[in-house]
């Protein structure tokens, strides 16, 4: 097996599941060490318990504004270092905008956006000053096409993409590369309220993609030779219709 990750140190957000832990296991079979991030202790800590010692736990509310703050300081605690960044965790609205409970969008919001906007700011001055770094995000389909089903969803992924590339073009010059990753639906629990006869829709005809599969397409990103940045990535089931 090759390892073109050996020696770097990685972090994922959002990794005890769905995109997240299958972007931390890919890093991981790749040769990474991975703090793996996210609030779920006891998932944390089984699969951690799996991928043995380049796997470190890290339990974090990142919607705890004080927790949040602590993330890079953790991150640096337990590795010294931090070569790969991956900005991954997220949550999902879906339906009508007149049928959303306004709490649950400041929340969605909030993960979505700002906390992925403070993650990166607290890392950039480690890579920048090391002169080297990858940041990737997990953005959506729905960022590029107004899907109408979920309007603040898509909203948030339109403003990350946004996001992605002008701090992409402010940091370039340092050595670092950030890029968004954007899969259409994918088998994780934020489709949990789609409605149901759009996903059992979805299901039958084969329009999901699975994680392992958004994780293969960072690891081509992570691996390409650092003169080259892989800024979008748009993946879909081939049969989706939109």
């Amino acid at each position: 097996m090759t390892t073109p990750l050996h020696g770097q140190v990685a972090a994922v957000t959002g990794a005890a599941s769905g995109i997240g832990r299958a972007s931390a296991e890919a890093m991981l079979a790749a040769g990474a060490r991975v703090v793996l991030v996210d609030r779920d202790a006891a998932a944390l800590d089984a699969l951690c318990v799996q991928r043995g010692d380049a796997a470190i736990p890290l339990v974090l509310d990142l919607l705890d504004p004080t927790a949040c703050a602590t993330l890079m300081p953790r991150i640096l605690d337990a590795t010294g270092r931090l070569d790969i960044f991956h900005a991954n965790a997220g949550s999902h609205i879906g339906g009508d905008l007149v049928d959303a409970d306004t709490t649950a969008i400041d929340r969605m919001l909030n993960l979505n956006i700002n906390v992925v906007m403070k993650n990166v700011h607290d890392v950039l001055p480690h890579m920048i000053a090391r002169r080297s770094g990858d940041i990737l995000v997990t953005g959506a389909l729905a960022a590029h096409y107004p899907t109408p089903w979920e309007p603040v969803y898509a909203a948030s992924k339109w403003a990350i993409d946004c996001f992605v590339q002008t701090v992409r073009r402010q940091v370039f010059k340092h050595g670092l590369r950030v890029g968004a990753v954007s899969p259409g639906p994918v088998a994780t629990g934020l489709l949990a309220d789609w409605p149901a006869e759009k996903l059992a829709e979805a299901r039958a005809a084969g329009s999901l993609v699975e994680p392992a599969e958004v994780a293969e397409v960072i690891l081509f990103m992570l691996t390409r030779p650092r003169h080259m940045t892989i800024r979008d990535v748009v993946l879909m089931p081939t049969n989706f219709d939109l």
